[in-house]
């Protein structure tokens, strides 16, 4: 694949990036003890696994339009310091115009994978690390959620699902 993406990476992370907003919103709206849970001991809580999310959003967006990669990530781990990066990053990405991401099959993109050191085609760099590491962690955010009881559901992690109310899978 080369040339321009059918739809450019930030604007596939700033769709995504709404949707996170909104289920921090009903997380904080049913319990804000929630952001302090995690699925297991050794994983980082749902705050953290957020603002993981949103920083993968520049972390994958930034090289592939030829910038430096930047954070707006601050130390406040709260909802209200996870909101203010959100917001700060949904607006760098809406600044970046879809041009800016033509000829991304030409470049090659250096990072870092845990302890792995990554040299990858643009594309794949997109396709296959950054966006699944998005998702992991923006999934990770909607399954604490889901088990602490907060009433999302794939409607609120899409954004296109609908369903009638009272649906539940399973009954």
């Amino acid at each position: 694949m080369t040339g321009a993406a059918p739809v450019a990476p930030a604007r596939l992370f700033l769709h995504y990036l709404a949707r996170l907003d909104a289920v921090l919103k009903a997380a904080e709206a049913f319990d804000a003890s929630v952001g302090a849970r995690r699925l297991h001991p050794d994983m980082v809580p749902l705050l953290l696994q957020a603002s993981t999310a949103i920083g993968f959003t520049l972390r994958a967006s930034c090289p592939l339009a030829r910038r430096d990669i930047v954070s707006f990530r601050a130390d406040d781990t709260t909802f209200a310091g996870v909101y203010a990066e959100l917001e700060r990053t949904a607006a760098y990405l809406a600044a970046i115009p879809d041009a800016d991401f033509d000829g991304v099959g030409t470049l090659t993109v250096h990072t870092t994978a845990g302890f792995a050191e990554l040299a990858l085609p643009g594309w794949e760099y997109y396709q296959m690390y950054a966006v699944p590491n998005f998702f992991f962690h923006y999934a990770m955010v909607y399954a604490i959620a889901r088990q602490a009881g907060v009433p999302v559901g794939k409607s609120e992690f899409d954004g296109y699902h609908r369903y009638p109310a009272g649906f539940a899978f399973g009954r």
